[in-house]
């Protein structure tokens, strides 16, 4: 079984981000499935900062209930474009990263 060629593209956010009243990372995640894209992962982050600086942490004494979000989604380089196009719209703040991959699927 050979490595294919693909794309990791990861987005950054705030879990309190919505989308028309709805989790913007949990309408990111079913777009990918609607897609039909390979893999989308949400991490929910413990501590960290955005563009403002202002530092989200779940630790107890400050706790946040806005803590940083990362999706993973690993596909084509095609299919990432593609689903950029897509969701470019809905998101106001955050970032975007792209890295190149060799990717090999089990199962």
């Amino acid at each position: 079984m050979e490595f294919k060629n693909g794309q990791l593209l990861r987005i950054f956010l705030e879990e309190s981000d919505k989308n028309n009243g709805e989790s913007l990372y949990q309408w990111i995640v079913a777009k990918a499935a609607e897609m039909n894209l390979s893999g989308a992962t949400v991490l929910r982050g413990v501590e960290g900062f955005g563009a403002n600086k202002k530092i989200h942490t779940s630790n107890i004494l400050t706790l946040s209930l806005n803590l940083p979000v990362i999706i993973e989604i690993v596909d084509s380089k095609e299919n990432i474009e593609e689903f950029i196009e897509v969701i470019n719209p809905n998101i106001k703040k955050g970032l975007i990263t792209i890295e190149d991959i060799k990717m090999r699927f089990y199962g």
